[in-house]
């Protein structure tokens, strides 16, 4: 006789059909019909028109009278507030980005890796007219991402595939790896340099620098990014004070986190920045 799967016995059903709901919405597709939510999550009709009368009065949901869609309510946007404020890590960072911000003229962000995604936890947007348009809570592909980069530059190969398995790697532009073996790639020069730089790696026109901010064990926890529309982006500050004001503004968190100084072995400590073909 096989083993029980203690999944089907600890799970709430009701629960993880209302989450899945919840997980439908995204910034391309705010409003959504109780048929279309039946149909993708393959459950019966009443079944959604209760559990969607649950989440709209306890706030999570909101109808729209003209269209009967579903929205997401406050209650969601309270609870993701709730949990952003109760990170340590963005209020330590946040003076240090808007310093960062300030002294290079560029947006600065904060981002956490959450599977094969990153959410950002903070932004400070560039004062000058062409900024970063990505807001607190956007979620991005981390493979397609710099900041994904560095998040995933710890993990081990059997790690890296485990968290990949039977999931692709969308293509975004050109630069962006497809496969396992060319993200491998690309990380392998990540862990050597300590940052990440890359230029139309995710949004053709960006270019975005990296670093990562580690907790007092030395673990890479979070990843902190400055963004430069092409256009502006000048080759002897993106190589000199860009690169070297993003590493330190994370090296000045992580040390915030009670992370270990960096080790002066040269074999170990993070390259200098130097002129070479971006990512």
């Amino acid at each position: 006789m096989s083993p029980p799967d203690l999944k089907s016995q600890t799970s709430v059903p009701g629960l993880e059909r209302g989450l899945k709901i919840l997980r439908l919405f995204n910034r391309a597709r705010p409003a959504i019909n109780p048929p279309e939510m039946a149909r993708e999550l393959n459950i019966p009709r009443s079944t959604v028109h209760r559990l969607l009368q649950t989440l709209e009065e306890m706030g999570f949901l909101r109808r729209a009278e003209s269209s009967g869609a579903y929205m997401l309510g406050p209650a969601v946007l309270s609870i993701g507030f709730d949990y952003l404020g109760s990170l340590d890590i963005v209020q330590l960072s946040n003076p240090v980005l808007s310093k960062l911000r300030d002294k290079i003229q560029c947006s600065a962000h904060l981002a956490v890796l959450n599977g094969t995604e990153i959410i950002y936890l903070s932004r400070h947007a560039s004062p000058t007219a062409l900024t970063s348009n990505v807001g607190v809570g956007t979620c991005l592909p981390a493979h397609a991402t710099v900041m994904g980069r560095v998040l995933l530059s710890e993990l081990s190969p059997a790690a890296l595939r485990a968290l990949y398995k039977d999931k692709p790697l969308e293509r975004f532009t050109p630069k962006t790896p497809t496969t396992l073996a060319a993200l491998e790639r690309l990380l392998t020069e990540d862990r050597r340099l300590g940052y990440v730089m890359g230029a139309s790696f995710y949004e053709r026109g960006v270019t975005s620098v990296a670093a990562p901010v580690r907790d007092y064990s030395g673990k890479i926890i979070a990843a902190i990014n400055v963004t430069i529309v092409d256009s502006l982006v000048d080759e002897k500050a993106l190589y000199g004070s860009i690169t070297s004001e993003t590493c330190a503004a994370a090296a000045a968190i992580s040390a915030m986190l009670g992370a270990p100084m960096p080790t002066t072995d040269a074999e170990d400590a993070p390259a200098r920045p130097t002129k070479r073909p971006v990512a």
